[in-house]
């Protein structure tokens, strides 16, 4: 059943936690927010609106943990890439659909209740598309509706397999469309837009997209409306190649022949220059941070501190899913900056010292951004996004309210969040989904039939 209103403890509110908070939902928005007032029921001591995951590769989350065995001895992305392609081949749309749901289950009941999917296995593993080519989008379409989290879904273009232009590898060719069959792909699915579902463009890197073929789409009429999201400089080995062969880094060259702002996300934008980093925060897009995934590829480090001083935008995701954790991926952004700097409290300021609060406004603010969605804000107009933390954790007995996210945060690895509603439909209540059983049953079997097919 839908709420309609309640009254929360300590609300965290466009300027942070306020107290006696009021909420009244109509139509799965909010329309009415007041502080020091009393509603009809409490649902908990401290309510948070829910995070926007702005980066997500649904299928990777079967793989996680495949990847951990040393394959010689200089394993990299591109040794990891390999195994992803080798597991990408066996799935098809009602797997997809399976593992994408027992994900977004996970991500429900870690606090994030939007997320972006960058999706790029579109077709059959030989590169023949499906009876209907959009069957593996609506399987995600699908999945989402199932767990009940709000979905920006992102087809991706995918053309070459480098900046040479080479053709795609066997083991690529099921991600690959031409300009007019990606366009098609999108006006499909923009029918299916909803309150819950945005559609966007991702173009899945500068190696894989042609110039000519870039401009293409960014010129078509339906290029005009959703957000836009792009891997670039993610690897050293691909700031090479884009500097031999385009004469250019990846993000210099693309602020050079795009007209980037505040719709683009830039996920990972891991290698920057200082000028390329101001340039990246000026033009008012979002920088898409992975730090779990970062980590485990051996990516390399985001200048943390640097950027958010030049006033730059960022968000989080959980990439390829070998954490689904809102918290870790705060936690680490941070650690990382602490490890290569040795300070502490990096993405903190003199306006902001709680590390904890900036990094989770942050959060919001950019998720939001990334998934073109009125999400991550308690305010009227914004749909009825939030998570409920649980009054009788441990963790937070004897916390002043000041620091309830720093302690949610940094304070250790058991899950505070007991409640999330998406839309005003409850979908988490005390720390269970509310179809959890069925779709965990599902994913076991199909990940069991994917591994006995290796």
């Amino acid at each position: 059943m839908a709420l309609t209103s309640f009254w929360a403890g300590h609300a965290w509110l466009p300027d942070g936690f306020a107290s006696d908070v009021a909420i009244r939902i109509d139509g799965g928005a909010l329309a009415g927010v007041a502080a020091n007032a009393k509603g009809p029921s409490s649902v908990g001591r401290f309510v948070l609106p829910g995070i926007a995951n702005l980066h997500s590769h649904a299928f990777q989350r079967a793989m996680a943990g495949l990847a951990e065995r040393q394959a010689n001895g200089d394993d990299s992305f591109w040794t990891w890439r390999e195994v992803m392609y080798a597991f990408a081949g066996r799935i098809g749309p009602d797997d997809l659909q399976a593992i994408a749901a027992q994900l977004y289950v996970e991500m429900l009941k870690a606090g994030y209740t939007q997320v972006c999917e960058f999706h790029y296995l579109h077709h059959q593993p030989d590169g023949t598309p499906y009876d209907d080519p959009a069957a593996m989008s609506l399987a995600l379409i699908e999945a989402a509706g199932e767990a009940g989290i709000g979905l920006t879904l992102l087809p991706t273009l995918y053309m070459t397999g480098g900046f040479d232009g080479r053709p795609l590898s066997e083991r690529q060719r099921r991600f690959g469309h031409d300009v007019d069959g990606y366009l098609r792909l999108l006006e499909r699915l923009r029918g299916e837009e909803s309150s819950r579902l945005r559609v966007g463009i991702a173009l899945h890197s500068l190696r894989a997209v042609p110039e000519a073929a870039m401009r293409d789409v960014l010129a078509s009429d339906i290029a005009h409306a959703g957000p836009i999201h792009i891997h670039v400089a993610e690897q050293i080995g691909e700031v090479q190649d884009c500097l031999q062969i385009r004469n250019a880094r990846p993000v210099e060259w693309l602020l050079d022949h795009a007209p980037v702002d505040a719709r683009w996300c830039l996920v990972h934008a891991t290698h920057l220059t200082e000028n390329e980093m101001r340039r990246l925060a000026v033009s008012g897009a979002v920088a898409g941070l992975c730090p779990t995934t970062e980590a485990n590829l051996g990516d390399g480090l985001f200048p943390l501190k640097a950027y958010l001083d030049a006033g730059g935008r960022i968000g989080v995701g959980s990439d390829s899913h070998i954490s689904v954790s809102a918290v870790e991926e705060l936690r680490w952004l941070e650690y990382g900056q602490r490890l290569i700097t040795r300070h502490r409290n990096i993405g903190a300021s003199r306006t902001s010292p709680h590390t904890g609060d900036t990094l989770l406004r942050l959060a919001l603010a950019g998720g939001a951004q990334a998934a073109g969605v009125d999400v991550g804000t308690l305010k009227p107009g914004a749909r009825a996004d939030f998570v409920v933390l649980d009054d009788e954790a441990p963790l937070l007995a004897g916390r002043a309210v000041a620091d309830a996210i720093d302690t949610w945060i940094f304070a250790g690895n058991a899950s505070l969040v007991r409640d999330v509603v998406v839309a005003g439909e409850p979908v988490v209540r005390d720390f269970r989904h509310r179809d959890e059983e069925r779709i965990a049953a599902r994913y076991r079997d199909v990940v069991e039939r994917l591994a006995k097919a290796t």
